[in-house]
């Protein structure tokens, strides 16, 4: 096993862009539902480790990760009533055998604790000559550790008011936190918050990522994430069979385009962008990024009186107006044009909706955004029945519900939208979520808060266009695509807008394709 502080330095964001694609092609992707980890650590108990040694070593590395990180500091552990409380005690134990001053403070009476935790909060009370405190006694000052291991993943009532005041003495200490598993308050499937919750600096989390992990809001409150290996077999993923992923390479970097010495443009995908005639500029941007991620080539597609300002743009990018339904129709009948991107710009009009539904009836690849998704809003099941082919929706949060029920969860949601459609649907925000008919899904993790400009979603369309046309299924296209985007919003970072996007995939597509040379 690897220790917690060889874990951490794999943290791919602390390292250059060149490490980092190394480290995300090796770290797990699967992410678990609350009731997967309890059945892996049931699963793992069933081959032959025992609980009581899978606590102690998600103990052992909630204290590894507190000495990897500070000197000797007071700490203050919070040990709640069940399995996260046990935690707790073990970390206590080994922070204390390596001369940490330590102070343990319990939820509940000790002899109310049972099974596994019962067994290490006597180990703890036998190996230490500390004191065990009542949850009300806890006093912290800026220059203590708080160990949070009250509730972790299993939490699903909300904060009682008591907690919620000795979380917000601990956030006004402005102390460290440290939290096991999931910070006290956040929901573990939805990443909701319950009333109140405690913002880690550390999050020390055991084989696998939960939900709660990777969606907002409770993913702001995890600082950095350290996924342990704590002695589960990977071999209970084969029974668990997780159809969640966070976004990594390793996914869909086996189908991810690269061109061959006997290739030419066309061959390459020619995505065809239809463009509006007042916000010209959305169109332009999707169809540049569509040519930057490798697509052969790219048109927008436009009415007669904008034509000028498209032509007076990119000269790589071609213009092709069209007068009329009839035209356009013309235009997707060459085979050529084989992905098409109808929203960026386009206005929320009929005729957007009409030109939609001729694209997706010529079979082509299709990518709706924006108004794209807008002008379904009155009849959305129009646009589900007339999806035949591969297609993307990139909806965000606003254009999700006029087309969707947003109910429950962001991952519920998304997969119930991607079945109810027979599209794959990509669900924009810092927690992007990428769902296939087939119940696949896939979560978004890499993108900075600087992504969140005018334009940004435009070059996103423009990039899983240009996949789609290159052959990548539309599934890993979308999923690529989010990656890519967030890789080079991060590469960029503060000052970023939307045409720097599309100058930064270059360097993100080397490092993607050197991946396996």
């Amino acid at each position: 096993m690897e220790s917690v502080a060889e874990l951490c330095d794999l943290n791919p964001y602390r390292h250059s862009i060149n490490r980092q694609m190394e480290i995300f092609m090796t770290i797990p992707s699967e992410i678990l539902s609350v009731d997967e980890m309890y059945r892996a650590d049931q699963l793992a108990t069933e081959q032959g480790v025992s609980g009581i040694q899978l606590m102690d070593t998600a103990g052992h590395a909630v204290a590894d990760a507190i000495m990897s990180r500070w000197s000797v500091t007071p700490v203050c552990v919070l040990c709640g009533p069940g399995n996260n409380g046990g935690d707790g005690f073990v970390a206590a134990r080994y922070l204390e055998l390596a001369g940490w001053p330590v102070q343990v403070y319990l939820l509940e009476q000790i002899e109310s604790l049972s099974g596994d935790a019962g067994h290490h909060a006597q180990l703890w009370l036998n190996t230490t000559s500390s004191t065990l405190h009542e949850i009300d006694a806890v006093s912290v000052t800026p220059d203590s550790i708080v160990v949070d291991a009250l509730f972790g993943a299993g939490l699903t009532r909300p904060i009682d008011e008591k907690l919620a005041a000795l979380f917000d003495r601990i956030m006004q200490a402005g102390c460290p936190v440290v939290a096991v598993d999931l910070p006290s308050g956040i929901e573990g499937d939805s990443g909701e918050i319950l009333g109140a919750a405690l913002k880690a600096q550390v999050t020390i989390t055991f084989f696998r990522k939960k939900y709660g992990h990777v969606l907002y809001p409770g993913a702001d409150h995890m600082g950095e994430v350290v996924v342990a290996d704590i002695g589960i077999p990977e071999t209970v993923l084969d029974d668990l069979k997780p159809q969640v992923m966070e976004n990594t390479p390793q996914i869909w970097r086996d189908l991810f385009p690269t061109p061959d010495n006997s290739g030419h443009k066309y061959s390459r995908g020619h995505v065809l962008v239809v463009g509006g005639e007042k916000m010209t500029g959305a169109a332009r941007l999707a169809a540049r990024a569509a040519r930057r991620m490798g697509a052969g080539l790219s048109s927008i597609a436009t009415v007669p009186s904008a034509f000028p300002i498209y032509a007076a743009g990119d000269p790589g990018t071609m213009v092709e107006p069209y007068a009329d339904i009839p035209a356009f129709e013309q235009l997707l009948a060459d085979e050529r044009k084989n992905a098409v991107l109808i929203g960026p710009g386009a206005g929320v009009t009929d005729e957007t909706r009409d030109l939609a539904l001729r694209a997706l009836g010529a079979k082509k690849s299709v990518v709706l955004d924006a108004d794209g998704l807008s002008a379904f809003q009155s009849n959305p099941q129009v646009l589900f029945d007339a999806i035949q082919a591969p297609c993307v929706l990139t909806p965000h949060e606003g254009e999700f519900k006029k087309l969707f029920e947003r109910d429950g969860d962001k991952i519920f949601s998304a997969r119930a939208a991607a079945l109810k459609s027979g599209a794959v649907v990509l669900l924009k925000g810092p927690d992007t979520v990428i769902a296939s008919p087939d119940g696949r899904i896939i979560v978004n993790t890499n993108a900075v808060p600087d992504l969140a400009t005018a334009g940004a979603g435009d070059v996103l369309a423009g990039i899983i266009t240009a996949l789609m046309a290159q052959g990548m299924p539309a599934f890993e296209s979308a999923a690529a695509g989010a990656w890519v985007h967030g890789a080079a919003s991060a590469r960029i970072g503060a000052g970023l807008i939307a045409e720097d996007l599309c100058e930064c995939l270059p360097e993100i597509l080397k490092q993607v394709r050197g991946l396996h040379d």
